[in-house]
């Protein structure tokens, strides 16, 4: 119901004492598994552009593949570092209203300029997403609303399929330089999917706020002890 559930479980990872890279390749597991379902959901409903969609996901595979190279070597009290700076940002774009996509707003013509812009784009968001994941969505989210003028389904839509593919090549980066902890990644996936399916099924908005606050102090208590207690346990 919160969002953001890498915030939660990458700092978990490395408080239990999983090297930074190691933590940052496993969650991906998880990612990878959460969105292909969202891709089938959306495919079930009716819901597919699939050649944009690959069009959009190539376009961010480099910078993916770039931005996971970095991520790869980035460890210990550096990683830590940018990692609470990173779910500082991450906390303050959430408390600040932004404006979303309407739902019943016309699409607005995609011009050839607009898609190239927002193939260009692609490539920083799957640089961002490549690196570290947390926070893909503040980018990916103006990108395909604002540059390529989408509607909230088919923003949705493109999204989850441009992370599902860029995640494969990011994954296979970091299982071919660190030692990945499958099982774990596959316990997040199943807790991803659990939390989704009841996020989708719940309409309580006093409960979805109360859940937002206590986000907001668990990810404070982590962001302290990232810069001031750095080191695992």
């Amino acid at each position: 119901m919160a969002g953001g559930g890498s915030m939660l479980s990458v700092p978990v990872m490395l408080f239990l004492g999983l090297p930074g890279p190691v933590a940052n390749g496993t969650n991906r597991i998880a990612i990878l598994a959460q969105n292909i379902v969202a891709v089938g959901t959306f495919f079930r409903h009716g819901h597919s552009e699939f050649r944009l969609s690959l069009s959009l996901a190539l376009a961010a595979t480099p910078g993916a593949m770039l931005g996971a190279m970095v991520g790869v070597r980035l460890d210990g009290p550096w990683f830590d570092r940018v990692l609470a700076l990173i779910m500082v940002a991450v906390m303050l774009l959430m408390a600040v209203k932004r404006s979303k996509p309407d739902p019943g707003q016309p699409p607005r013509e995609l011009t050839r300029k607009r898609l190239v812009l927002g193939h260009v784009c692609m490539f920083g968001a799957g640089l961002w997403g490549g690196f570290i994941q947390i926070g893909v969505g503040f980018i990916l989210m103006p990108i395909l609303y604002r540059v390529l003028g989408f509607d909230l389904v088919r923003v949705n839509m493109h999204k989850v399929f441009i992370v599902l593919v860029y995640t494969v090549v990011a994954l296979a980066v970091f299982a071919t330089q660190v030692e990945l902890l499958w099982l774990v990644g596959l316990s997040l996936a199943v807790g991803n999917a659990i939390g989704g399916w009841l996020g989708a099924h719940t309409s309580a908005v006093r409960g979805e706020g109360t859940i937002r606050v206590v986000l907001y102090v668990v990810l404070t208590v982590f962001v302290l002890k990232l810069l001031f207690f750095p080191g695992n346990g």
